[in-house]
């Protein structure tokens, strides 16, 4: 293992860093990671067939077709799926001008007292997330947005509309997943902007800065399928030369929670159990109806369970622990999940393949999980070379706690 000495944080190798280059930072997601990850992997080992199996918010696609590559991304979650092709597509200027007009067209509307709202999406206790005047023109702006025709102008205004409906919301991100904001800190940040025209010029400047990196158009080419990464090899017909990609941590963090809101507002969320659904669905979901599932969830006869992993998982299952037996069925149906992704990824590899996992390690009532270890040693079982495991950053300032990128390559034996 190398490189876990003198580690920092490192905020650029975070979806923070994403945040000031163009289209990289038009949705945030909190367990996003680094574009600087990703193009510092492509410029050490150049590769043209690139796969992400866990495409999230579509950053290695990008950064790929950015330097010219060929990319196919997977993912599960049929928002993340349309906001990687929206992210991904090329626009021209006529796109950005016909977005531009619509906006207006929306700014005047709403200027109309009269101009009626969409049904609001049926979010449990939705008020604590917006304030009502925020919440009455997302309605109306929504309800206009639902009136253009289909076009990538009319994306170009949706992925607008969600940067704004989370930025006029109480959500707060100053933890390791969203919260909510203090009634104080509501008041001031709504105090300035709570008007029908500070709300249209936020959508306004959200819509720049949307449409400015809808103009820098990738050379390369990208696209992204739909379906579940443990059965990649069912999705994908083509055969890469790499892999570069940051599956979801075993550290019960479930993406449903930061991706509601759009989700609700564009129409991919009906209730609560559909999120339960999609989050189950989902390698490490945890979200609602998992919960008691995974309490009931029993092995797979052919997963993976090396002597010192079974160890780890009976101490997390101790009776001293509470939710110990919970938090272990999660743990090792991640591991068996994991399992079957890189068993059915062998499929679609070209021989000498090179694949990166950047992964964080977790712990659970004390007892450290060496994620990378076992992603290591899945690899080598299944026959991948030269696996190496490099430290990249702490993770927060627990110490113990660090993301990793584990990497080897792929020759098949003839």
């Amino acid at each position: 293992m190398s490189g876990e000495h003198n580690l920092t944080q490192r905020s650029d190798y975070t979806f923070k860093f994403n945040a000031q280059f163009g289209r990289h930072g038009w949705l945030r997601l909190t367990p996003a990671y680094s574009l600087k990850i990703v193009e510092s992997i492509l410029r050490a080992e150049p590769r043209s067939r690139i796969l992400d199996p866990f495409s999230g918010t579509a950053t290695t696609p990008l950064c790929a077709a950015y330097l010219g590559h060929s990319a196919v991304a997977t993912e599960i979650n049929p928002f993340l799926v349309w906001f990687g092709r929206v992210k991904t597509d090329r626009y021209d200027s006529s796109d950005v001008a016909e977005g531009r007009s619509a906006f207006q067209r929306i700014s005047r509307a709403m200027s109309k007292t009269q101009t009626a709202a969409e049904e609001l999406p049926p979010i449990h206790n939705i008020e604590r997330w917006w304030p009502p005047d925020a919440l009455q023109f997302l309605g109306r702006v929504k309800a206009e947005l639902n009136k253009e025709k289909a076009s990538r102008a009319k994306v170009l205004l949706e992925v607008a509309f969600c940067r704004t409906l989370i930025r006029l919301s109480n959500a707060a991100f100053n933890h390791q997943s969203m919260s909510f904001r203090a009634p104080s800190e509501q008041v001031d940040l709504f105090s300035s902007a709570g008007t029908v025209s500070g709300f249209c010029a936020t959508l306004g400047h959200d819509f720049d800065f949307v449409a400015n990196g809808a103009l820098q158009n990738p050379t390369g080419s990208c696209e992204i399928l739909e379906g579940d990464a443990a059965r990649v090899c069912e999705i994908v017909k083509d055969k890469f030369d790499m892999v570069i990609t940051s599956p979801p941590y075993p550290n019960r963090m479930s993406y449903i929670r930061e991706l509601r809101p759009y989700m609700y507002w564009l129409g991919y969320l009906r209730n609560g159990r559909d999120a339960a659904e999609i989050d189950w669905s989902s390698i490490g979901g945890t979200w609602g109806v998992a919960t008691s599932r995974l309490s009931s969830w029993r092995r797979s006869p052919d997963g993976y369970y090396p002597s010192y992993f079974e160890k780890i998982i009976e101490s997390i299952e101790h009776d001293k622990n509470a939710s110990g037996r919970l938090l272990a069925n999660y743990v090792a149906k991640y591991f068996e999940d994991m399992w079957k992704h890189l068993r059915s990824l062998r499929g679609i590899l070209a021989s000498n393949a090179r694949v990166h996992y950047v992964v964080g390690n977790s712990s659970f009532y004390g007892v450290l999980l060496p994620v990378e270890r076992l992603y290591a040693d899945m690899l080598s079982d299944l026959g991948f070379t030269d696996v190496e495991i490099r430290a990249v950053r702490k993770r927060n300032s627990k110490k113990e706690l660090v993301e990793f990128d584990v990497s080897a390559t792929y020759r098949p034996i003839p």
